[in-house]
């Protein structure tokens, strides 16, 4: 029985199906985290998405921006972005089985000791208080109020999280948080629109993994959705997005109880330019 982390597919399904045959995956016996963004900006996001829902619970997948941002497009909440490749989702015969099964991702997961998101976590959150967060988000997006949510999901303000909020201000700092954060300052408020690499954080900015102090020190964090960052692990944090869909790896990191964890690795042939 083996468990394994895996980073940002975006639609690169060749590379998914070449990466699960080198590790030998089983869903019989295997298990496979996949730490968000599944679909867009790859060739083909219908089939990853059919993919992991034929894998059934060996497959736990976590929601990203962009796989938000296909579920506000379906209904009509997002215009296309003119590099989005998703009309293989909107436009397929299965696409209602899609979408709903996508709407009941998590936002975040606790697994094997390890909180696993798809952006990041903002300083004044412990990992209680990430899973509860992460709880008011799922139970709007399964729910009856899910087009309510997702015609106020979008949008940078608030730039910061307060116990105080509350409807759409309160759950859009919670999923720009997970899904979107790169940088932040100490007291966290977001930077949602850099995205280079740490040494090129706006003034005032730290990476959200390097805020002194944070109150999920004491976890270690796995997260995707940050290519410029590339594989970065350290005792506290595994960063696994490494630009499959910009003509870089998808990254496996096979999960090992003694800590010897397993990095694996697959070229993507897809080339797009980073930020598009």
């Amino acid at each position: 029985m083996a468990h394994y982390l895996i980073g940002d597919v975006q639609g690169c399904d060749a590379p998914l199906a070449r990466l699960l045959a080198k590790i030998g995956f089983s869903p019989s016996r295997d298990t496979l985290y996949l730490l968000g963004d599944l679909v867009n900006r790859g060739p083909a996001s219908a089939a990853v998405l059919r993919r992991l829902m034929a894998h059934g619970d060996a497959a736990r997948c976590l929601l990203g921006n962009h796989d938000l941002s296909l579920l506000a497009v379906a209904h009509g909440y997002r215009a296309p972005h003119r590099n989005d490749t998703m009309d293989d989702i909107l436009g397929a015969p299965d696409r209602d089985a899609m979408l709903d099964w996508l709407r009941h991702r998590p936002m975040a997961l606790h697994a094997r000791g390890i909180l696993m998101v798809h952006g990041g976590v903002l300083p004044q959150w412990d990992l209680a208080q990430v899973l509860a967060l992460a709880a008011e988000v799922e139970a709007v997006l399964r729910g009856p109020d899910l087009t309510g949510f997702l015609a106020h999901m979008w949008g940078n303000q608030p730039d910061r999280w307060d116990d105080g909020l509350a409807g759409a201000d309160r759950l859009r700092v919670v999923v720009n948080a997970l899904t979107r954060l790169r940088f932040c300052t100490p007291e966290g408020a977001m930077d949602l629109k850099a995205s280079g690499t740490p040494d090129q954080a706006p003034p005032g900015m730290l990476p959200w993994f390097d805020v002194p102090g944070r109150r999920s020190a004491n976890v270690t964090i796995a997260f995707g959705h940050w290519s410029t960052l590339g594989y970065l692990r350290r005792p506290d944090l595994v960063s696994l997005d490494t630009g499959c869909v910009w003509g870089g790896c998808l990254s496996a990191l096979r999960l090992a109880d003694d800590g010897a964890h397993e990095l694996i690795q697959e070229q993507c042939e897809q080339a797009q330019r980073p930020g598009e």
